[in-house]
């Protein structure tokens, strides 16, 4: 968790897949908060094909400048 906005999944697999991401999504719904960033370590490029980020109905509900 980051600053108690943001939950951060840390994997290293071969490939994400759905259930990964319905995890990540399931941490966001339960823990009520706005965002979550899905990081893949097994891949060649973590910027291009290593991450996901996802967003909840309360990322429309913080102040500007988040």
């Amino acid at each position: 968790m980051v600053e108690s906005l943001i939950v951060v999944e840390l994997k290293a697999i071969e490939c994400i897949l759905p259930i990964h991401e319905a995890q990540l999504l399931t941490y966001l719904k339960l823990l009520e908060k706005p965002k979550g960033i899905l990081l893949n370590f097994n891949c060649t490029n973590i910027f291009k094909e290593g991450q996901r980020t996802f967003v909840t109905e309360y990322f429309s509900n913080l102040p500007k400048g988040h």
